[in-house]
């Protein structure tokens, strides 16, 4: 093992050790997701949605239609089934539907956040992809791009092109439209979304001032692995609960 192996493997340990899990049941974390997306200004009247897998198969929680990001509670967390019919709660909002198509073909897709950040979506307008040009965006890095968007996605088409699209990926750009996070978990998926909407506003920024120059594949491929750790994804998101308290 080279020094630099050595460190990672003995900062990770110490992180897992000293940084536990937040402890929250799915329908607590999709309403601290929201509140913290509230606080970064990813807030779209009712344009976003976040979604988690429910215990029950085949189910899972959301919230509900008519509230925004900043009204979010557990309380107002539903569950539905496959075709979004409500089985505890009021009515989810309809553009949930294509989340259904991402968790049926990724099985290891526990939580997912759509939103219309407002740097996301301008990078979404510029028709270019989001690429991995700082250490604080390489969690990120092998992010998707669908180059074309295919209408309000109430639909099942919507979800069959934007499933395909994001592959095996964590998360993908959707042109003129947003952002989305795919996550094992719902922390996870926040904190994506949440450094997602800080790559775009950077590297909107860089391309005004002239350009930018990406991150090599072997070092970026090296920081996404050191940032998605669970210690690292866990304290972020217990600290961004932190901040609205």
């Amino acid at each position: 093992m080279n020094e630099k192996a050595h460190f990672i493997d003995r900062v990770s340990r110490e992180m897992a050790q000293d940084l536990p899990p937040v402890c929250l049941s799915a329908p607590e974390a999709l309403a601290a997701a929201c509140r913290i997306l509230a606080r970064e200004g990813h807030e779209s009247g009712l344009a976003g949605q976040v979604s988690a897998r429910a215990a029950e198969p085949g189910t899972w929680w959301t919230l509900q239609f008519g509230y925004g990001f900043d009204e979010a509670t557990a309380e107002r967390m539903v569950r539905v089934d496959e075709d979004l019919k409500p089985l505890q709660g009021g009515r989810p909002n309809p553009g949930t539907r294509f989340h259904v198509w991402i968790y049926r073909k990724r099985p290891d897709v526990k939580a997912i956040i759509h939103t219309h950040a407002p740097y996301a979506s301008a990078l979404a307008a510029t028709g270019q992809p989001l690429k991995t040009i700082h250490m604080d965006s390489a969690m990120l890095h092998g992010t998707a791009h669908l180059a074309d968007w295919p209408g309000v996605p109430v639909a099942d088409d919507e979800g069959r092109i934007i499933s395909a699209a994001l592959g095996s990926a964590k998360t993908i750009l959707l042109a003129n439209h947003g952002l989305l996070a795919a996550g094992s978990t719902v922390e996870e998926a926040a904190y994506l979304a949440v450094f997602f909407e800080r790559a775009a506003r950077m590297q909107l920024r860089a391309m005004a001032a002239g350009g930018f120059r990406e991150v090599k594949p072997e070092l970026a491929e090296e920081a996404c692995r050191f940032l998605l750790q669970p210690s690292i994804v866990n304290a972020t998101f217990a600290y961004f609960m932190r901040l609205g308290r």
